[in-house]
């Protein structure tokens, strides 16, 4: 079995070394435009075998996606950051374009692949891959909420001063100011977080989530690589294990939870055929306004680029 990364940067290969030493998958195919790097990268890593004790094969490629071919998942990190100078607007256009020809070679060589979009902004780089790649919405997906979601579990463990094993939680919406954590869908070793932590405090750690990737960019001046890489690793090992697990993903809603032709984080079911289910919990009247509000910010950029005719 065999995944392809596509993004040999930091969170590419990040996300490549983990699923390589889950021992899950017999290759991980990573691929970047630049010369070498996914070569030098995937050598690096193949020498880390006999050290972490993997068998899986790591082979670099720099643009050739005939070594992808027949790749069960095609996780997708290619893009550009945000830049001194460039405008919203212009960080999409940009990163659509790289999307969009990345997902028509993927999907050439790798016609049944499950698709995972890490490339931001998101949301709408998930739709990029959906209308590009002509598949069902079942097998694209963008992978955010794991993210956030760990962000807000790690923040809760070292307030709580417990392990972060223990702490389960939900959290939709949109990957950036506007997502929803639900702290009322939160528990600990199945305990309401609510009565293990103040409001204030809770308040504080759900806004702290909400600005994870700029606390991060703040602190290193570039985004994060570890948690986002590890977050795609794991939804590669549900769908290559066929594990049944429940996460939120970014996916197209056709009327679940009221919205529809949207892209937004969702709790889904993850398993061989990519997202089997999609779990529709039920929304106080508050937070279905702030999913609403979520959505509806979203679907504006999606707005911005359609207008753009890249699609």
């Amino acid at each position: 079995m065999k995944v392809s990364v596509i993004g040999a940067g930091n969170v590419g290969a990040t996300c490549a070394q983990i699923i390589a030493q889950k021992n899950i998958v017999n290759e991980v195919v990573l691929v970047d435009i630049k010369e070498g790097l996914s070569e030098g990268k995937s050598l690096d890593l193949w020498q880390t075998a006999p050290v972490n004790y993997y068998d899986t094969r790591i082979t670099g490629s720099t643009n050739d996606y005939t070594k992808t071919e027949g790749s069960e998942v095609v996780v997708i990190t290619s893009g550009v950051p945000r830049k001194p100078g460039m405008s919203r607007d212009d960080l999409i256009s940009i990163n659509a374009g790289i999307v969009k020809s990345v997902t028509e070679n993927a999907v050439k060589y790798s016609p049944d692949a499950k698709i995972i979009i890490v490339s931001n902004p998101l949301d709408v780089m998930t739709y990029v891959a959906y209308k590009t790649s002509k598949k069902s919405k079942n097998v694209v997906m963008g992978m955010a909420g794991i993210l956030d979601t760990a962000r807000y579990r790690a923040f809760l463990a070292e307030a709580l001063d417990i392990s972060p094993r223990d702490i389960q939680a939900l959290l939709m919406g949109g990957h950036g100011d506007t997502m929803v954590p639900l702290p009322r869908y939160t528990t600990v070793a199945g305990i309401p977080v609510t009565e293990l932590i103040d409001e204030e405090t809770l308040n504080a750690i759900v806004d702290r989530t909400k600005k994870g990737g700029g606390e991060l960019v703040n602190l290193i001046g570039t985004s994060a690589w570890y948690a986002p890489g590890s977050a795609a690793a794991q939804m590669v090992e549900a769908i290559v294990m066929d594990q049944k697990r429940i996460f939120p993903c970014c996916i197209k809603l056709e009327g679940e939870f009221g919205l529809n032709d949207m892209f937004v984080g969702v709790p889904v079911k993850l398993g061989k055929n990519g997202v089997e289910k999609v779990i529709e919990v039920k929304l106080n009247k508050e937070e279905k306004q702030l999913l609403n509000d979520s959505a509806n910010a979203v679907k504006k950029v999606m707005e911005v680029l359609d207008g753009m005719n890249i699609l």
